[in-house]
């Protein structure tokens, strides 16, 4: 049977699996997501709605050809067979969330029943949600001194970047994206040259950058300010906030761009404030070696720590991802 006629059965192939098991079994619901990072967060969000009645497995959406991504977690609407109440997607929103159903794919991914997604663009976020950090650092380092005040920096940041994203959502909201890509975007909210201790010309830098970009925009659309302000206001209304832009912004740009290297430099500065502490330590030489091997021994990988932060399960977004989960079981089981 070729792999994607499979898939599409999958949904009345589990219903019916679930119908034959006994009924003292739990029932098994089938979770497809976009990649294999994926698996671990989905893993996290359903984790909390297992009982002695059903339970969740997370998996990619092909065993068959290794097929990855959002297009191939949907590929049952493509193909004209539904989810099921045995089967759902979970997948990223990217910009399927504040597009706000402009395109086909969004509209699948916000209206149907058996699908759940990030709300922000996308995991990567989350595992970049700014109170979160301070702990990630403490990880990585352990060492639990705040050199670095997180939340301050990215709601800045986010502030600074507020005005071009919704240009941004605008153009994708109405087709006129090659105007304006996200990868235009993110060299813009790149805020390049980045120091610990004066982080105030980062965010300038990015200010000015939005700045000059937002002048460039409005001469070429003089005539856009009413769809600007409208759909400034459409965010402000799904929760997007000056404050919190960041988690809307591409994932991996966040990710890779701007919170990796941020960590990386802060927590430079956190694991040689604990080395010169053991350093110069009232101790004898064999002593101070052995300590600084174990210090060592014991620092972590940032991107790996990030990758495995679960702080995001504070926020408000996990919160609504979570209620939606909840909608659907007391709807569908």
């Amino acid at each position: 049977m070729p792999s994607r006629l499979k898939d599409n059965l999958n949904s009345k192939y589990f219903e019916a699996a679930n119908a034959m098991t006994s009924k003292k079994a739990r029932h098994r619901i089938v979770a497809y997501v976009e990649s294999y990072d994926d698996i671990y967060f989905w893993r996290t969000v359903l984790s909390e709605f297992e009982n002695d009645k059903r339970y969740f497995e997370v998996m990619l959406p092909s065993k068959m050809n290794l097929t990855r991504g959002k297009k191939s977690v949907l590929m049952n609407f493509l193909e004209g067979e539904p989810l099921g109440k045995d089967m759902i997607a979970c997948v990223d929103a990217d910009y399927d969330y504040v597009i706000q159903r402009r395109t086909a794919q969004s509209k699948r991914v916000l209206d149907s029943p058996y699908v759940f997604h990030t709300y922000v663009y996308a995991i990567e976020n989350f595992q970049c949600y700014a109170p979160s950090l301070h702990n990630v650092c403490v990880s990585v380092t352990l060492n639990d001194h705040r050199i670095f005040d997180f939340r301050e920096y990215f709601r800045q940041f986010s502030e600074a970047i507020f005005p071009l994203f919704v240009w941004s959502v605008m153009f994708y909201r109405n087709g006129n994206y090659p105007k304006f890509t996200l990868t235009d975007f993110n060299r813009i909210a790149d805020p390049g040259g980045f120091n610990v201790q004066r982080p105030e010309p980062s965010i300038a830098n990015v200010r000015r950058k939005v700045h000059t970009k937002i002048n460039d925009l409005q001469r070429q659309f003089p005539d856009a300010k009413e769809e600007y302000l409208a759909t400034k206001d459409d965010l402000l209304a799904l929760g997007v906030t000056p404050q919190t832009t960041y988690l809307y912004i591409q994932g991996h740009h966040l990710f890779d761009t701007i919170v990796s290297p941020i960590m990386s430099k802060v927590c430079n500065l956190l694991r040689q404030e604990r080395q010169n502490e053991i350093y110069y330590a009232s101790a004898h030489k064999t002593q101070k070696r052995n300590e600084m091997t174990c210090y060592e021994n014991s620092l972590q990988d940032i991107k790996v720590m990030l990758k495995k932060n679960n702080g995001y399960m504070a926020s408000e977004q996990f919160r609504r991802v979570q209620e939606d989960i909840r909608n659907y079981l007391d709807v569908s089981l």
